[in-house]
């Protein structure tokens, strides 16, 4: 009778050599599937419209700056450019839709380094085109879209360096890693993790090799100009990261894992989990178990510092790739039969699964058809943020909707001060998605620089002006009394697809302001 360790080895492929040929350079399966997840990014990017964070972007790349208060360069200045092209959302999703189709095929061709044949490849590629968290950010240009495709090649670039010893993966590690932390600060998570993970294991002796802290150099190069400007502004990202404990939705550690679980798609579950359970099993996959720690070690972090569930999704394609590895052995040869009909039964369910949840991370269906959806639907999206509450909508589509509203209602209100008034009048908002509409939405109206103490927008201050009166975006109408001569309440915020948080606020004309604004302007700031 077989021992439990020669059958766990039958289960994940012989150790030492790899189980099938490699594929050349061109590869079929992995250009198949990334023209695939490309195709439906792009075909779907133009429709609802822009995202309160793209809106917010787009201002802030035209404001071109080293960094920003929330941050880095890369997004901003990557966002004004496309939003300039077509000044629409397909233009400025296109490099969200190219780097998911980028994943799929490094997901493919990582599997494939492993020992993954033709099957394995495409069960990886698969994997990371279908999960709805990572369906769901490859749909909008924000700062966490490109991490899946960066954390990938930094997990791919050292676990190739581990296989072969060749040096020039470190260089392209390196490379990736710089890049992202242009785009999010977010990779220092991964690359501690990774660092405990190959400290941990056989791999510590890539600590060694020369090409590694060049390597680490080049990415500190790429990413110093954003360091450097948060230093010289005193570091307010460390102080915006304290404030995102307290702003993200509580969720305990079983919690979490769950919610990793359904939002990544359960029946991909024995995927992942094969990916953190063969390199310990299989001698073939060993050089990528400091993968396996690191994701471990990164889910728990995030979870210790209250993260959202969506800052782990990144770590996802990495153990796809290596659990696809593992399992392909397993479905070779002419008795393997079932197991190979088991392995693709599992795929097509995951397929029809993660079906019924695109349209809730997809912008597939108009928006009456989805409020449709949802009340017959027995899946719903986590909410990201305690704010979120009582939104009808998922958050993603929720706060890309009335934004062009928002701003012909503050237009109408503006209209209603007199002329001569208007010259000493600014607009001030609570937060940057109010303050980027009206910057992107409000110049056909003839509205001023929009004015607000959240993130960058505190350090931009008055923006030139120096008001005697505010038209104010606001809850509470009554707390304006203090700080105004008269105030009159010109509207109301009406916005039933946007966020909840958006709708009923007081559209107010606060008249000879008792506040010098430019003395008082540190204490409306807000960062979170």
């Amino acid at each position: 009778m077989a021992s439990p360790g020669r059958r766990i080895e039958a289960a994940f492929g012989p150790g030492g050599v790899d189980v099938a040929p490699a594929a050349g350079p061109f590869d079929p399966v992995a250009i198949g599937f990334a023209l695939l997840a490309f195709g439906v990014h792009a075909a779907l990017a133009g429709r609802y419209d822009v995202f309160r964070d793209e809106l917010y972007f787009i201002v802030c790349g035209r404001h071109p700056a080293f960094g920003y208060a929330d941050q880095p360069p890369l997004v901003p200045l990557l966002a004004a450019a496309m939003y300039g092209i077509g000044h629409n959302a397909f233009w400025l999703r296109l490099p969200v839709a190219a780097a998911a189709g980028a994943l799929a095929w490094l997901s493919a061709r990582f599997a494939r380094a492993l020992g993954a044949g033709d099957l394995g490849a495409g069960l990886a590629a698969l994997a990371v085109t279908i999960a709805p968290l990572l369906m769901g950010l490859g749909a909008l240009l924000t700062t966490t879209a490109f991490d899946p495709l960066a954390w990938t090649v930094l997990a791919y670039g050292l676990v190739q360096a581990a296989r072969t010893g060749k040096g020039r993966y470190f260089w392209i590690a390196g490379v990736a890693a710089g890049l992202d932390l242009e785009a999010k600060y977010a990779l220092v998570f991964w690359g501690v993790s990774l660092g405990i993970g190959v400290i941990l294991t056989a791999e510590r002796r890539l600590l060694a090799r020369r090409e590694l802290w060049l390597g680490a150099g080049l990415a500190g190069l790429i990413a110093a100009p954003s360091l450097l400007w948060q230093a010289a502004h005193h570091f307010p990202f460390l102080e915006l990261a304290a404030a995102a404990g307290d702003k993200n939705a509580d969720l305990g550690p079983g919690a979490f894992v769950l919610t990793q679980i359904l939002e990544m798609n359960p029946l991909l579950a024995p995927l992942w989990l094969a990916g953190l359970a063969g390199p310990f099993v299989s001698a073939r996959l060993k050089p990528a178990r400091f993968v396996a720690i690191g994701f471990v070690v990164c889910l728990t972090l995030v979870m210790l510092t209250h993260g959202k569930d969506y800052y782990v999704a990144a770590c996802y394609p990495a153990v796809f790739a290596i659990g696809a590895a593992a399992l392909a052995p397993r479905v070779r040869g002419r008795r393997r039969g079932w197991a190979r009909a088991g392995l693709l039964v599992g795929a097509a369910g995951a397929l029809a699964l993660s079906a019924a949840f695109a349209p809730l991370v997809l912008p597939i269906l108009p928006i009456p058809a989805l409020k449709a959806y949802l009340a017959v639907s027995p899946l719903r999206p986590a909410a990201a943020e305690k704010s979120f509450k009582g939104t009808l909508l998922p958050q993603e589509f929720a706060d890309q909707l009335g934004w062009r509203d928002f701003a012909a209602q503050t237009a109408r209100a503006w209209r209603q001060i007199p002329p001569a008034e208007r010259a000493r009048t600014a607009i001030k908002v609570d937060n940057y998605g109010e303050a980027a509409a009206l910057d992107i939405y409000g110049a056909a109206y003839g509205l001023p620089p929009a004015l607000s103490g959240h993130n960058q927008y505190f350090l931009w201050g008055l923006r030139g002006q120096d008001p005697s009166n505010l038209l104010v975006v606001q809850n509470h109408f009554p707390r304006l009394a203090p700080y105004c001569r008269q105030a009159a309440l010109l509207g109301l915020t009406d916005l039933p697809d946007a966020m909840a948080s958006e709708n009923g606020k007081a559209i107010a004309y606060c008249q000879g302001l008792k506040v010098d604004l430019k003395a008082y302007w540190p204490q409306l700031k807000h960062y979170d």
